[in-house]
């Protein structure tokens, strides 16, 4: 029995004891969080939101402090709606600071009476600084190297730092400069982090599911930078609010519009054309709008400056109405729209399909509010999300997948100082509906409904100065597969000067898998589907250990290993036929590795050094594979192991331009070769075998036996920046592929024909902004 094989006959031993350990520890330490609070609940509490004082946006992770007369200092970070609280306050008299990097701090003094809440809202005024002028975060809460326990927050300034084919930068180039997240290339809009499928990673918008969240061509995301407020990766580890996937969350939350004046901009590149506005509504300033439109312009634009076609077009709509009902409450509804479409240039007869697209729609509501006198934040929201996916023609799809979901949560934060605790609860429906044919299969089709209940507790735990323990406890309830899943889990930051300390660990279950068939001409058509009723979940638990030092506040660097164990992953069934089918293969998986990396903050310059070291195995469980390998099961490394990355981002600021490089580099991904190929006449009729030549049909090689060659790349951007009357315009220039390397995108299994990425291709934009 091989070492992997073993591993996995194992999990289920593991995964017992470990809801065991994690559940005992979770209690114990509810326990201590909930008679501290009972405690201490005579004291008083402060609470209140950090807003921008000219637009009226929150500032998310900005710094909050009290200092008591003794010059203790106690002190929190607001979250992503700028709401803060800080609890078990001895009556008396306070220095109140609130400040945000690029701001003026504002600082207040006050007097805090026991058992009563004070709320104390700070507008912050911004510095005037230089256009394009790097901002230095000193507190170092964001950066390429800011990762604590798998969980990194990105705001737009950090976007902006990244060389985009766009003017506006995006999350997706982003993204891609971190070690542990790998893509298929310049197409296809899919992320692997840590060793995860893009199906098992959990993507929201305001709360609402973003199904396929990244354009066909991969430089761009569904989520233009100018909306964006704050952005929450997790590559692993996180905690009990999130479920339903098994590797990861990415927790997009948008902007609010303007609440007191009106203003927008417009950028046009050789790829993409957009434009945003946004201003308050009403007279009084309480409630605004923000609304955003891309579209791609990439056969005018970039495809006639390389003189060859680029068949990709996508574009995404925005929307959001933000209102402030009074100084306890605050509502929004949200609305997103996609569409993307691509044609694969080298498409043959033997090849299915040719043609792939989709359209991601969600609307959602979200209701923050503070009850009453209490130390409570409620948040509720309410959503609805649809993905429609199509294979083939546009009109007469081979291969189409619908997926919708309706979801209500109700999410509450107590505020206790030694123990901030939040629980929730949520229910969601489900409709899954296939169609799917190949050149030789008739058509499938299936539709399903699901349901997905549960609750979950969340404290963080502050036992000593520096340290937070953040036990947690989800029971996830799927009735429509009669599954009850308690998933414990737990985070663990100490901060210590300079340095930071952290882990996290725990279980996770999915109920629905996202079907792609890795032998397809572009492996980007993905089918939704609810596992087969075996009583068989799939599963995962993570153990993160990490390690951050900041020896100045212009340099940081960070260290984490990660494992994941996988267990009852479904796959596509293995056959010799090229089609995409719903029928299901068990597997397991197992992905390790670490993260490294370096990074440089000073006002004119900025750099980061990322390498990622990594191994993904799956072992494959079907009968019939015993006739393709004498074994019913068999060990394999999926096509996103990708074992080595290295990225260097420089960037720098010279007589007014900004300019920035970016290399990177990526080992070569496996994939499966073709061995041979033999003759198959379909016999549904009579048949003159004599005239009738039939169809090539594949014989494999084992799978992903062979590997491409490696993947790198350089790219460069310059802008500058000036004002015309009113308005900031931004001129960039950019050239993507430097050296013209000729990095495949894929082989096809059939013909041996490779396609390639992007080529060297330049490109020039001008935004015009106004307010």
């Amino acid at each position: 029995m091989s070492g992997f094989h073993f591993l996995h006959r194992s999990l289920a031993l593991r995964q017992t004891c470990l809801v065991t350990f994690l559940s005992t520890l979770v209690a114990l330490l509810f326990l201590g969080a909930y008679t501290s609070i009972e405690v201490r609940a005579q004291n008083g509490t402060i609470r209140g939101f950090i807003t921008d004082l000219d637009s009226g946006q929150s500032l998310p992770n900005a710094n909050v402090s009290l200092t008591d007369s003794t010059g203790t200092v106690l002190g929190t970070v607001a979250n992503t709606d700028g709401f803060y609280a800080i609890g078990q306050l001895a009556a008396g008299m306070y220095i109140f600071e609130a400040s945000y990097v690029g701001y003026k701090s504002f600082v207040d003094t006050l007097y805090i009476t026991a058992v009563r809440i004070t709320s104390l809202s700070a507008a912050l005024e911004s510095h005037r600084r230089e256009v394009g002028e790097i901002t230095v975060d000193a507190e170092g809460r964001t950066g390429a190297a800011s990762i604590t326990a798998g969980l990194q927050t990105i705001l737009p300034a950090d976007i902006e730092m990244i060389p985009s084919p766009d003017i506006n930068g995006d999350l997706a180039s982003y993204l891609s400069a971190l070690p542990g997240f790998v893509t298929i290339g310049d197409q296809g809009g899919q992320f692997f982090i840590r060793g995860g499928e893009p199906w098992q990673n959990l993507v929201l918008l305001d709360g609402m599911v973003i199904y396929q969240p990244f354009h066909i061509l991969g430089f761009f995301s569904a989520f233009p930078t100018e909306i964006l407020n704050s952005v929450d990766v997790y590559a692993g580890g996180f905690g009990a609010k999130y479920g339903g996937r098994i590797s990861s969350v990415i927790d997009v939350k948008s902007r609010n519009g303007n609440l007191n004046r009106f203003s927008g901009s417009a950028s046009l590149s050789t790829f993409l054309a957009s434009a945003t506005v946004e201003g308050p509504i009403d007279r009084n300033h309480q409630f605004s709008f923000l609304a955003s439109y891309r579209k791609s312009v990439i056969q005018h634009g970039a495809a006639r400056l390389v003189d060859q076609p680029i068949p990709y077009e996508f574009s995404d709509f925005f929307g959001k109405l933000y209102g402030e009902i009074n100084d306890n409450s605050r509502v929004s509804v949200s609305f997103i729209q996609t569409s993307d479409k691509g044609t694969q240039e080298n498409d043959i007869t033997l090849t299915p399909l040719a043609e792939v697209s989709w359209k991601n729609q969600a609307v959602g509501a979200r209701w923050v509010v503070l009850p009453g006198n209490t130390a409570v934040l409620a948040d509720f929201t309410f959503s609805y999300s649809r993905l429609e996916s199509k294979l083939g023609p546009e009109l007469d799809p081979t291969r189409s997948s619908l997926t919708s979901q309706f979801n209500t949560a109700a999410d509450m934060t107590f505020y206790g100082g030694a123990a901030d605790v939040r629980w929730g609860l949520f229910a969601r429906t489900l409709k899954l509906s296939t169609e799917l044919d190949g050149l030789y299969q008739n058509v499938e089709s299936k539709t399903e409904y699901l349901t997905e209940v549960g609750i979950y507790v969340e404290p963080d735990f502050k036992p000593s100065p520096g340290l937070t323990l953040s036990p947690s406890l989800r029971i996830h309830a799927f009735p429509s597969k009669r599954n009850t899943y308690i998933e414990p889990r737990l985070r663990v930051v100490y901060e210590r000067r300079k340095s930071t300390f952290s882990g996290a660990a725990g279980i996770y279950h999915q109920e629905i898998v996202g079907v792609t068939d890795r032998r397809d001409a572009t492996s980007i058509f993905t089918a939704w589907t609810a596992i087969p009723n075996t009583g068989k979940v799939p599963s995962s638990i993570h153990l993160i250990l990490g390690y951050g030092h900041r020896p100045t506040p212009e340099i940081s660097i960070s260290a984490e290993v990660y494992q994941k164990w996988y267990s009852n992953l479904f796959i596509a069934e293995w056959t010799g036929f090229p089609q995409l089918t719903t029928r299901l293969q068990t597997a397991d998986g197992n992905a390790h590795g670490i993260d490294l990396r370096f990074e440089i903050q000073k006002r004119h310059v900025y750099g980061h050094l990322t390498y990622g070291l990594s191994w993904v195995e799956y072992e494959a469980q079907q009968a019939s594979l015993e006739l393709w390998f004498g074994s019913n099961t068999f060990p394999f490394r999926p096509a996103h192991d990708r074992r080595h990355q290295v990225n260097v981002l420089l960037g720098t600021r010279f007589e007014g331009v900004n300019l920035t490089a970016r290399w990177q580099f990526g080992s070569g991904l496996p994939y499966t070769r073709a061995q041979g190929f033999d003759g198959l006449v379909l016999l549904d009729d009579v048949v003159n075998l004599f005239e009738q030549p039939g169809f090539r049909r594949v014989i494999y090689e084992k799978p992903f036996n062979g590997e491409l060659p490696a993947y790198h790349r350089l790219d460069v951007s310059a802008d500058y920046s000036f004002y015309v009357k009113g308005a900031a315009i931004t001129l960039q220039a950019s050239v993507l592929n430097v050296y013209d390397r000729r990095n495949i995108f894929y082989v096809d299994i059939f013909t041996q024909q490779r396609t390639d990425q992007l080529p060297l291709v330049p490109s020039i934009g001008m935004k015009v902004a106004f307010q």
